[in-house]
């Protein structure tokens, strides 16, 4: 379905007639169904294969508790079973962190207190249903490239920019997840290995979270003498001419340029998508592929701004990659 959805949009008009011919085709058991667990926001979704949702859901997360956690996965599958009428067969789960391979519990999540518990066996105990799980970021990258801002490109690279920072990778069309699970763990790759800042939570020292997220917006404004006020604020006050906000908010787009520069350095992406709300900052996606541009291994006269692209589905890109991690098998 997302193969023709593809090839109609080529075609114009043609795809809404498919479009009606393929949600009437779709069985329950077909219907994609996804879990994103993010830092303040759990959402739940249910859609076609083509891309139509049938529902989608959010709630608070609780942070701090590993049990209300389960609950609230628990409880948001349920609703979505309720309000749908359709039964739930299986389900895609976007987490903040990974599953370590050797002993099926998570790992590097900045929720930490979901951290060395056993999440895919309890909450499989709990909704009795198979269950696929994902970093949050690997996600994103799934869902722009299925049908999002990187649709028909080959190789992408999807960053996170918000509470924290993560990254997914797509080469040749499939998720690149690494032989131990860590493909994509952008957001701990060291920007500084000298740091004056205090250890992540990862227990590294000057990880690109620590220097490219919102928070870390916010830190290096308090320590340079602002007040503690949100990263929007910050643009408001550099639109306004603001002497400081200005100073930070160029450090953290220089920041952001180098250490997008070395992915594409390895990597060599078509597309990067942005993802997470720090991306949306005023004039950051504008000004920032120049700045990538200037840290690239290419000579002067071969230098090309990479092509930079927002989320087509903002903060919902998770949910619904998410909910396409099943759609290999549900295809073939």
């Amino acid at each position: 379905c997302a193969a023709f959805e593809r090839l109609m949009r080529r075609w114009g008009g043609g795809w809404h007639c498919w479009k009606n011919v393929c949600e009437m085709r779709v069985t329950p058991e077909a219907l994609l169904v996804g879990i994103d667990l993010g830092g303040t926001k759990t959402e739940g979704v249910v859609m076609r294969p083509c891309g139509t949702e049938v529902l989608r859901h959010r709630v608070p997360t609780v942070k701090g508790d590993y049990t209300a956690t389960l609950a609230t996965i628990a409880d948001l599958v349920g609703t979505l079973a309720q309000k749908t009428g359709y039964p739930i067969t299986r389900v895609g789960v976007g987490i903040p962190g990974s599953i370590a391979p050797n002993t099926g519990k998570v790992r590097n999540a900045n929720s930490t207190w979901i951290n060395g518990q056993p999440l895919p066996d309890d909450l499989a105990a709990m909704l009795g249903v198979p269950l696929r799980f994902a970093n949050d970021a690997n996600c994103l990258a799934l869902s722009e490239f299925r049908d999002g801002a990187a649709i028909g490109c080959s190789s992408v690279f999807a960053a996170i920019l918000g509470t924290g920072v993560g990254g997914g990778l797509i080469l040749n069309g499939a998720l690149v997840e690494g032989a131990h699970g860590l493909g994509g763990e952008w957001g701990h790759v060291p920007l500084a290995q000298e740091s004056e800042l205090p250890p992540c939570f990862c227990g590294g020292f000057g990880c690109n979270e620590q220097f490219l997220s919102g928070p870390a917006i916010v830190r290096d404004f308090v320590a340079s003498g602002g007040t503690a006020i949100r990263p929007e604020q910050i643009v408001e006050l550099a639109q306004g001419n603001d002497r400081l906000a200005k100073q930070v908010l160029a450090r953290h787009l220089d920041r952001l340029g180098r250490a997008i520069g070395a992915i594409v350095n390895v990597f060599d992406p078509q597309v990067i998508v942005l993802g997470g709300g720090i991306s949306n900052l005023a004039g950051l996606a504008k000004a920032l592929p120049e700045v990538i541009a200037a840290n690239l291994f290419t000579p002067l006269e071969d230098r090309f701004q990479p092509d930079i692209r927002l989320a087509k589905w903002g903060d919902s890109s998770g949910v619904r990659g998410a909910a396409r991690l099943w759609e290999q098998e549900i295809e073939h």
